[in-house]
């Protein structure tokens, strides 16, 4: 595989058409890993060669959408000074534009043991989610937003799941995704009802508490986020490899089209 060394900006994966930029910021690392993973889950390693102000970073040609990955930051690891650094813990890029999977809460997910707090070494990437490589590039035909006036607009909010999840008029397996918010049927009611803009609750990726997986509970809100800039993949019907993302501009595109 080759190694370029890469920009420091922009941060998190960046595919630009013939590979994939990657650069992650760590004030304290001394080495940084980057992890891939091919379809089988098997890991592969390739150690980020260039530093510029904090920021580690590499380019791989070849390295296309849908790669999933993620990092290993070696360094000191001294918890008293909030210094965790700890190699054996995969982490998502907080960069990250889609993410797969979920988290289990396995012991190993942390960096010390549950007993008596001593470092734990086990590795946590059969227990840890993956950040995944987007194609960048989407059709937005002649999008435009509708600029509604602000004494002339109306807001609804919504959650995503909620909205659509028992509507009759939308397919079943399209129920509570992003591609049901752009159904006709769910424009054509926000649309009777005069709204001009969709104010959607936490559509950011989040994890579920494990306190609420332990009752048979889960996070209905999504006030948990753990990546800020990847669509929740839950609500996605195109899959989480990057699919999600594409789902998400096409639901955007298409109220913008309704005027919405």
């Amino acid at each position: 595989m080759q190694v370029w060394p890469g920009t420091a900006y922009p941060l998190g994966a960046t595919f630009d058409g013939t590979g994939t930029n990657f650069a992650l910021f760590t004030e304290i690392g001394e080495r940084v890993d980057l992890c891939l993973f091919d379809s089988d889950g098997v890991e592969s390693r390739v150690e980020l060669p260039e530093m510029d102000g904090f920021v580690w970073h590499a380019y791989l040609p070849g390295v296309n959408p849908g790669q999933r990955y993620g990092f290993r930051v070696h360094g000191p690891y001294k918890p008293e000074d909030g210094a965790r650094c700890n190699p054996a813990k995969l982490l998502l890029d907080p960069y990250a534009k889609a993410i797969q999977g979920a988290i289990d809460w396995d012991e190993a997910l942390f960096d010390y043991r549950f007993e008596d707090s001593s470092f734990n070494d086990d590795d946590s990437a059969p227990h840890m989610m993956r950040s995944v490589v987007i194609n960048p590039f989407f059709d937005w035909h002649s999008d435009r937003h509708p600029r509604t006036p602000y004494h002339e607009t109306v807001i609804y909010e919504a959650h995503v799941k909620g909205f659509t999840q028992l509507h009759p008029d939308i397919p079943e397996e399209l129920r509570g995704t992003y591609g049901a918010i752009a159904h006709p049927a769910a424009i054509a009611y926000l649309s009777r009802l005069g709204v001009t803009a969709i104010e959607l609750m936490p559509v950011h990726q989040f994890v579920q508490d494990h306190t609420l997986e332990q009752k048979g509970l889960s996070n209905y809100w999504g006030y948990n986020t753990i990546g800020f800039f990847a669509p929740h993949n839950a609500y996605s019907g195109a899959g989480q490899r990057g699919g999600q993302v594409a789902e998400f501009k096409g639901m955007v595109r298409t109220l913008h089209e309704a005027g919405i």
